[in-house]
């Protein structure tokens, strides 16, 4: 566990603006969203071993928007789950550190790059943990354009089925896509009653407050029997004030002064 998850947090996207500065990369605004939920999780929520990525009792953490890698490299190497070092070779050629998450790096259980894989994957997971009446819990991160894909649906549509009461879905809804707005996109809306008629465990917060995820993320299963979906609104590019809700940085990478921009932000980000 950590002592600050504000800190985490601040660490988590300072790392993934380097990285993705250093490789010329992308996606940065997706990962600044869900830093802070990328936080909770891996400083308080998960049970994992960062000695023993493959610790038989951990939890199952699967990124789906697998683009967004770089804020979960920063999230394990924290952790301890491999060397700090190592997050400068994100992006090169020979590094396991791939542009898209890899199950190559410690504690990484699934390798995503095509949106929409991960929850089928996730419900797998939970249903063998079920059959097999083993503890442990999985969780999915999804991003609110990938829940266009129709995989996604036909997995809300299992899990109840089988009651994968041991499945947590977080939604990181920050409102905005590769291409547009996604209310201008393919409109998402009502995306609570939309889980909820599909018999799963709602619960909506804000996913930039650590203590009202924390809150969320304890007290589950939230409803016997029904997987729980965590709608997180959050702020596409969060802590960097001239990222903040532009869709350009779902793309751009930040350039020298950029980047010098972006890490003063974050110095004096709430």
């Amino acid at each position: 566990m950590t002592e600050n998850p504000a800190e985490f947090a601040r660490e988590i996207r300072r790392h993934a603006l380097q990285m993705v500065h250093s490789a010329r990369a992308s996606h940065i605004g997706g990962v600044l969203s869900m830093a802070d939920l990328l936080a909770v999780l891996y400083g308080e929520m998960l049970n994992v071993r960062p000695d023993d990525p493959q610790w038989p009792e951990r939890d199952r953490f699967i990124l789906s928007k697998g683009h967004c890698c770089t804020g979960v490299y920063a999230a394990l190497a924290l952790r301890g789950f491999f060397p700090m070092a190592e997050l400068a070779s994100y992006g090169m050629d020979g590094s396991r550190l791939m542009a898209h998450i890899s199950h190559k790096v410690p504690g990484v259980e699934f390798s995503t790059g095509s949106l929409g894989h991960g929850l089928p994957f996730g419900c797998g997971r939970a249903l063998a943990a079920k059959r097999r009446k083993l503890g442990w819990r999985v969780f999915v991160m999804l991003s609110d354009g990938e829940m266009d894909e129709g995989t996604n649906w036909e997995s809300i549509l299992f899990a109840p089925q089988h009651r994968l009461d041991n499945l947590t879905v977080i939604v990181d809804y920050n409102k905005v896509q590769s291409l547009g707005a996604v209310s201008d996109v393919l409109e998402l809306e009502p995306l609570a009653d939309k889980f909820r008629a599909f018999r799963w465990a709602v619960r909506e917060v804000d996913g930039h407050d650590h203590q009202a995820v924390r809150d969320a993320l304890k007290s589950q299963p939230w409803e016997p029997g029904r997987p729980s979906c965590l709608i997180a609104h959050t702020v596409k590019g969060k802590g960097v004030p001239f990222m903040e809700n532009q869709l350009l940085w779902h793309y751009r990478n930040p350039n020298d002064a950029q980047l010098a921009d972006a890490i003063r932000g974050l110095e004096t980000a709430k």
